[in-house]
């Protein structure tokens, strides 16, 4: 059965992991400036740019809920396949640059994989019709 809410719910899910994002990234440039290293930064920063391109893909999934022809089954397995990619893969690289403890690098990669199913997802929403 078709949530009604359920592109509220997205856009506003996406609006946060954007504003999150930003307020990381401004994080990054002032108060951690001083604090990590030129390669620890970099790891940082691909972090926060990932989540927000990610947090345009929720937002984008919130859009196309409101329109009745895609699936919504799809589109809500794509909407969490991105948070738990933005979790796993933006989550394991703060970590990694704040703390330095290496074995959170290997996380990477599942997060990585997730954000790639996302896409993966989105684009079978599109394929698939609708079913109320």
């Amino acid at each position: 059965m078709y949530d009604s809410n359920a592109g509220k719910y997205a856009i506003v899910t996406g609006a946060v992991i954007a504003l999150i994002a930003v307020v990381l990234g401004a994080f990054t440039a002032h108060a951690l400036k001083d604090v990590l290293d030129t390669y620890s930064k970099a790891i940082f920063e691909t972090g926060v740019r990932y989540q927000m391109y990610h947090a345009f893909g929720i937002l984008i999934i919130g859009v196309l809920f409101n329109l009745s022809r895609y699936s919504e089954v799809w589109l809500t397995r794509a909407a969490w396949a991105f948070g738990i990619g933005i979790t796993l893969f933006s989550g394991s690289l703060y970590i990694l640059a704040l703390s330095d403890i290496r074995w959170f690098g290997a996380i990477t990669p599942i997060g990585g994989a997730s954000l790639l199913l996302g896409w993966v997802f989105l684009a079978v929403s599109t394929c698939s019709p609708r079913t109320n």
